[in-house]
């Protein structure tokens, strides 16, 4: 059934949940975990990225794992945590704030990561048979392409469209937002896709 937009939320709620999000989304597992394992900074190797994706190159397999969890969880919990104590609308801008804090972490000069696992992780407490969908695009296109990055890009476009089509407009909004900025982060990615350039997924070097 439509959910059309017509919040009835104050300024301090508002004002609430973005803070509460961005403060959980800013949290750096990738900078965390690397340090706490001895491996220094992470972001003086690779991209210098702080998502996974450059925990991986630290060649710890295992902390990339947990860097994944970690920016996953802290989008679900955001949006758990303000729709339980402030209702769903108090949700949605949490989990906007929880992406924006791990793109945009202020501690580290406002240069996060990429936003991907933290998007799913948001997908996963606001709607997560979306999450089973963005899942499947991801694994469809991987697999076919073999390049994770386009098929992250093509999962995060379907989410907003197809929330979209079932009419739940408030989400829908939500996404199309989070995608728009996820397709920007990854600017240099696109470039190199269009080049053929991109590693491909078990690529080496």
């Amino acid at each position: 059934m439509p959910q059309p937009i017509g919040w009835d939320l104050s300024a301090p709620l508002i004002l609430a949940a973005l803070v509460l999000g961005y403060l959980l989304g800013s949290i750096p597992f990738g900078l965390i975990l690397t340090r706490f394992a001895g491996l220094g900074d992470v972001r003086a190797i690779g991209s210098g990225n702080i998502g996974a994706t450059n925990v991986l190159r630290t060649g710890n397999k295992k902390l990339a794992a947990a860097t994944l969890v970690g920016d996953a969880l802290k989008g679900t919990v955001a949006v758990l945590l303000a729709g339980h104590f402030w209702g769903p609308e108090a949700a949605i801008l949490a989990g906007l704030g929880a992406f924006l804090g791990h793109v945009f972490p202020v501690w580290l000069g406002f240069k996060g990561g990429k936003g991907v696992a933290t998007y799913l992780g948001v997908l996963i407490g606001l709607a997560w048979p979306m999450a089973l969908l963005f899942a499947v695009v991801w694994l469809a296109v991987a697999y076919l392409s073999r390049y994770s990055s386009l098929a992250a890009l093509i999962a995060s476009a379907v989410v907003p469209l197809t929330l979209l089509a079932v009419g739940d407009y408030p989400k829908a909004l939500l996404f199309a937002v989070l995608a728009v900025i996820l397709f920007l982060k990854h600017r240099p990615n696109i470039a190199r896709l269009l080049s053929g350039s991109e590693s491909r997924i078990g690529q080496k070097g």
